[in-house]
């Protein structure tokens, strides 16, 4: 993974992305996200047109965006270093990577969700991650830099010592939540473990025998931002009224989840083909802590100071302040 950031990193130098060459404002813009109610704003967005009518009030009037669903951080990451994609929405850890290798020159926007993962299992004999042995697998979206393989990183360290901190790594095996969620109802499957994410962890959960591991806020002591929109910095240069345009359409559609949580749901059904009855899904929006609808990066310190102990970043930021754009210094994040 390290090796593919590092080649991308030079592809994206190569084809111009790490100094403004775009002319200013593109009118036409593509956003990647992954699946799950973690991306609510997203589908909120998307539906109500938010970032074309916020760029309209900016005086960019024919703006279109080109919504993209990803299964997971890295496919996505690799997509914006490619210069495919002009912004992704996913986790802290594939921003802090991506804004090490490049050296800042890929940055965070703004966020839109702070909600807890949850690890489920449908192995009995697994009750806590103190019983996962050598042989046991464990789904997250990307082995290495997703959240929930930087959680177990973290959760390794307390548990065996910084030394042993990639104790859980040889256990992670890479699948998209969709594909996790049908592996832990097949009993014969070979994953019987997943480190999930809202909607998925909450089906899972009423599954016979399926059951709570471990979840984030257990292994980080407090709420982590999960949906991240983050940019290279030559995109937001060249296009900053698209970039405040994301920022305060993100912001209305937090607002509008808070006022009306149905049809936020509504939308989300809509767009991602989730087949989960409403009332479930506003169900789900009562456990706990899943109202953490919040434009303020959450726990992303503690995730750096994790990234580079074990060597991942090589540059520790003195602030959140240093992988968001300047624009982004009032959201009062940590």
């Amino acid at each position: 993974m390290r090796l593919l950031i590092g080649g991308m990193t030079a592809i994206a130098i190569a084809l111009g992305l790490a100094c403004p060459s775009q002319a200013q404002d593109k009118t036409n813009i593509s956003i990647t996200r992954q699946p799950g109610i973690l991306y609510l704003a997203s589908h909120v967005m998307e539906t109500q047109k938010l970032i074309e009518k916020q760029a309209a009030k900016e005086g960019v009037e024919g703006v279109t965006v080109e919504w993209r669903t990803f299964s997971g951080g890295g496919a996505q990451t690799d997509a914006l270093l490619a210069g495919n994609v002009d912004v992704v929405n996913t986790g802290t850890g594939n921003l802090l990577l991506l804004w090490d290798r490049t050296r800042g020159k890929v940055k965070g926007i703004i966020t839109s969700s702070a909600q807890p993962v949850i690890m489920v299992s449908n192995d009995p004999r697994i009750k806590s991650l103190k019983d996962i042995t050598p042989s046991d697998k464990i789904a997250v979206p990307t082995v290495g830099v997703s959240t929930q393989a930087i959680l177990l990183q973290m959760a390794a360290a307390k548990m065996f010592g910084e030394d042993k901190v990639k104790s859980f790594d040889s256990n992670t095996v890479q699948l998209g939540h969709p594909d996790a969620v049908a592996a832990i109802a097949n009993p014969n499957h070979e994953v019987k473990n997943h480190f999930s994410a809202p909607p998925f962890q909450y089906i899972e959960l009423k599954q016979p025998g399926v059951h709570r591991v471990t979840d984030s806020k257990e292994i980080l002591g407090g709420a982590l931002t999960q949906a991240t929109f983050f940019t290279t910095t030559a995109f937001a240069d060249a296009n900053p009224k698209i970039v405040k345009a994301l920022r305060e359409a993100t912001e209305e559609a937090v607002a509008f989840i808070k006022k009306d949580p149905k049809a936020a749901l509504e939308a989300y059904k809509m767009v991602s083909g989730d087949k989960t009855r409403l009332d479930d899904l506003l169900a789900m929006l009562k456990e706990p802590g899943m109202d953490e609808w919040r434009t303020d990066p959450q726990g992303t310190m503690k995730f750096a100071e994790h990234l580079h102990k074990i060597g991942t970043l090589k540059t520790m930021p003195k602030a959140w302040t240093d992988y968001y754009l300047p624009d982004s210094a009032y959201l009062n994040g940590n």
